[in-house]
């Protein structure tokens, strides 16, 4: 049996501040093991497993997010079926029905199981074989959710309530409806009552089923949709869809626009551990900690703590915690958050405060990724900027030139090559090269291995915005 993936790849990154941002959302940053989420979520969905084949993944994501995906896809050897670019973040509803749409034009019988990318499943091969056991439902026309057994009472999930007890061998069951997250006491009644899983966001169905629901449940949904789709335009190996159309979609999400009005709906128990690391709570939890609750990260020192998360995400930046207690601390360049972790759940409102102060620090990530490679400011001051800029082999930024700066390039690993007007030349380790203000200019890197320079801005002004683009491989503005 043949599956094709479709992952979800936008978020906001509100909860696991400050190291998920809205420009670098949670699910590229590797935070629970060395692979990013979107990575393990990749390769959890790849080969074969269970008696199924994975095909390619079709990936949904956004304009800002998409060399990421490519580059993170790559790393790890995975070559995607697709690339979907949304104009807009419009929920989940439109997502999947254009995954869907997409597919059944392709394969009438196509088979789609979509997933979020920022989940945390451990056992890759439980999931595969509770995929499986979804087949036979989807043969039967039906469109399959999977509901985690839950581990404790947590308001900040959604659940299903099963119409039947799963037999021994987490064979699909109806389900009976959606509950919405809880309070605490109700949390607790439906963990003891035993029917209730929680909704994992995750569905497997036939596109030609999923389809069906829309028509019969949101059917003002299906022009627009399908009108993105047919004016969709390729773009450097993404496919971007049209944002007229687009923008007509309802934003609403899959549960709301069909899953709680369908009636041919069936569960698949999942019993193996699960997360959607929606807090730094539940990175604590997953991170392994020791005898005394206390998980550490990096550069940080935890004595006679108990219940407590420290992370230090730069190697530079000590944390060290004394006596503390159900504490969390995440430390970065330019954030620091210490909270309880029982307000983890309220991180969201510290990024919702500094976004009213207006501090880039609410939204931006330290390091700026590029579809070339990733620059950060090391200094900032009145007329100069001092950066470190890492470039991928083989790529090359923009041509362009500057109206109110010049720029001084030391490279400190690997070697450039360097444009400036009419001059072409190497630049080694260890060497310099000065860009004259209004002077075009490129940089590439001809190696084999990443190039890493510092460089620093002089003049009037120093924002990212002074750049006039005169060619560009990666079709920017």
């Amino acid at each position: 049996m043949n599956i094709t993936p479709v992952l979800l790849c936008g978020g906001s990154g509100t909860r696991l501040w400050p190291l998920s941002r809205k420009s670098y959302p949670k699910q590229f940053v590797p935070l629970v093991g060395e692979e990013t989420l979107f990575q393990a979520a990749a390769q959890r969905l790849a080969g074969q497993g269970g008696g199924v084949s994975y095909a390619a993944p079709m990936v949904l994501t956004n304009s800002d997010f998409r060399f990421i995906v490519a580059e993170q896809l790559q790393a790890i050897g995975i070559d995607p079926g697709a690339i979907v670019i949304e104009p807009e973040g419009r929920n989940t509803a439109p997502a999947v029905l254009a995954a869907a749409l997409r597919a059944h034009a392709d394969d009438a019988e196509a088979i789609l199981l979509v997933a979020p990318s920022d989940h945390v499943v451990p056992d890759a091969a439980a999931f595969r074989a509770a995929v499986a056991k979804g087949l036979d439902a989807v043969a039967r026309g039906q469109l399959v959710t999977f509901g985690i057994t839950p581990t404790h009472a947590e308001t900040a999930y959604g659940y299903l309530e099963l119409a039947e007890t799963p037999d021994a061998a987490g064979t699909a069951v109806a389900l009976k409806r959606f509950v919405e997250k809880p309070d605490e006491a109700r949390a607790a009644e439906m963990l003891a009552a035993g029917n209730f899983k929680w909704n994992a966001g995750i569905f497997l169905f036939k596109a030609a089923d999923m389809i069906a629901a829309f028509e019969d449940h949101a059917p003002d949904m299906i022009a627009p949709v399908q009108g993105s789709l047919d004016a969709a335009k390729a773009d450097l190996g993404f496919l971007r869809l049209a944002p007229e159309a687009w923008a007509k979609a309802d934003d609403i999400s899959i549960d709301y626009a069909v899953m709680e009005k369908a009636e041919n709906l069936s569960v698949v128990p999942f019993d193996a551990a699960w997360s959607d690391l929606g807090g730094w709570d539940a990175v604590w939890r997953e991170s392994g900690p020791d005898e005394n609750g206390v998980s550490t990260s990096g550069a940080a020192t935890a004595i006679d703590c108990k219940n407590t998360l420290l992370r230090s995400e730069s190697e530079n930046l000590e944390v060290v915690g004394i006596g503390l207690e159900n504490i969390m601390t995440i430390a970065m360049n330019d954030a620091v958050l210490v909270a309880d972790m029982s307000c983890a759940q309220n991180v969201k409102l510290a990024v919702a405060a500094l976004k009213e102060k207006g501090a880039k620090q609410a939204t931006e990530f330290p390091k700026d990724h590029r579809p070339w490679g990733w620059f950060e400011s090391l200094v900032v001051g009145g007329r100069f900027q001092v950066k470190r800029i890492m470039v991928h082999p083989g790529a090359a930024l923009s041509l362009q030139s500057h109206v109110h700066r010049s720029e001084h390039w030391i490279v400190v690993e690997g070697t450039a090559k360097v444009t400036i007007d009419d001059e072409v030349k190497l630049v080694s380790e260890n060497q310099s090269v000065y860009i004259p203000l209004g002077a075009v200019h490129r940089m590439e890197n001809p190696g084999k291995v990443p190039m890493v320079l510092i460089e620093v801005q002089t003049g009037a002004y120093v924002g990212e915005d002074d750049i006039i683009r005169y060619e560009d491989v990666y079709a920017r503005d």
